[in-house]
């Protein structure tokens, strides 16, 4: 694999490297607690911190369980962190790292909604984020930098990923994206030409516009988000799409409004988008809502992570499958630079956030500072400029 300018080749990194409980927990409680941006910069995050800094996995494993988590449904950074725990820690692993990067972000969600439905309204956050977005920008190009020069092994997985961003940006499907690299990679492995699959068609994904409201219990509440948690692919921005059309246009359980608030939150919460779900939970049914909504969405993710897990390894030893995962991961990081592109058009708003953003990026290449002080500095430049006196 390429070395990275801070590692040695004698330095190798081991991917049998058992990481103290203690360790892991700490790690993934300060992630959860500070991690912003969605899930293009958690991975990002993660990659800096355990991959190039304290070297628990190579990044070729790191690639692995990155194209791993994108191929089955729920959270894509909660999964690589549930991944991550169960290589370095085994079962106790999976279930420390998976739960101590969810709850904080849980807890806070938790807290705004309580105050949400105390007081109507969500404080005012305009300028941290305004801050913290151009940041969360340098974080994630610096990662698809890092990962990509080790993901993009062949000219030709170059011209896939340059396919995959164009595909991605005109709408094609993340999970239609996702299968169709990765068969176009292992096509010459099984003996078959790539000229032979000439036409694809974007997956096409409608919804009824079916509007009678639906009874509410808390029963019902919990089988929605363990619905939602086990079919949705990609990003959490993905579930936002099935929470209107379920929540909002076939129950009736939310507003428009609500469910805009519902967005707000995840966007100035730390950790995982889909804690949303816990937002969402406490409005409707208070603090067992907002459990019983948390541990619905999540569940999957943890069951998933567990069954699969174990099959990545032997995935990687067959030459057929090797290169399917192969494509699967420069396919991921596509949708990470798409992503990165549309979170960049609305971040990046004016030339004092183009002028952060980049000297964030000099920071994390150059310097290789630590991306979470660089986040807590753009929240105080953010904060700083939103002053009324500097308006």
């Amino acid at each position: 694999m390429p070395i990275d300018p801070g590692l040695s080749a004698s330095d190798s990194i081991s991917d049998n490297r058992q990481v103290p409980l203690r360790e892991l927990a700490l790690f993934f409680l300060r992630l959860g607690t500070t991690a912003f941006g969605g899930p293009a910069a958690h991975i990002a995050i993660m990659e800096d911190e355990l991959v190039r800094r304290r070297r628990w996995l190579s990044r070729e494993r790191f690639l692995d369980l990155l194209g791993a988590s994108n191929l089955i449904p729920g959270p894509s950074s909660s999964e690589v962190a549930i991944h991550i725990g169960y290589l370095c820690s085994g079962w106790r692993g999976l279930l420390i790292a998976g739960s101590c990067f969810i709850v904080p972000a849980a807890t806070m969600v938790a807290a705004l909604g309580y105050l949400y439905v105390r007081f109507g309204k969500l404080p005012a956050t305009a300028g941290l984020l305004y801050g913290i977005k151009p940041v969360v920008i340098a974080v994630i190009v610096q990662a698809l930098w890092g990962l990509g020069r080790t993901a993009v092994k062949t000219t030709f997985l170059g011209f896939v990923a340059i396919a995959c961003i164009v595909l991605s940006l005109l709408g094609f499907h993340p999970l239609l994206l996702l299968l169709l690299a990765g068969v176009v990679t292992c096509l010459p492995e099984l003996g078959i030409s790539r000229s032979s699959l000439s036409v694809f068609t974007p997956l096409a994904v409608g919804s009824g516009s079916a509007a009678a409201s639906a009874a509410f219990s808390l029963g019902s509440l919990f089988l929605v988000f363990l619905k939602l948690g086990a079919i949705v692919f990609g990003s959490g921005y993905v579930l936002l799409a099935f929470l209107r059309a379920d929540l909002v246009t076939h129950r009736g359980w939310l507003t428009d409004a609500q469910l805009a608030d519902a967005v707000a939150v995840g966007q100035i919460t730390p950790g995982p988008v889909f804690t949303t779900a816990t937002f969402i939970g406490f409005i409707l049914g208070g603090s067992r809502g907002a459990l019983l909504a948390t541990v619905g969405v999540f569940l999957p993710a943890f069951l998933l992570v567990a069954a699969s897990g174990p099959l990545v390894p032997r995935i990687r030893k067959s030459r057929a499958a090797g290169a399917f995962l192969d494509g699967v991961n420069v396919a991921s990081l596509a949708l990470m630079a798409a992503v990165s592109w549309q979170l960049g058009r609305v971040s990046l708003v004016d030339f004092p956030a183009v002028v952060l953003a980049v000297a964030s990026l000099i920071a994390l290449l150059r310097f290789r500072l630590n991306s979470v002080w660089l986040i807590l500095f753009g929240a105080i430049i953010g904060a700083i400029s939103r002053l009324p006196h500097l308006r």
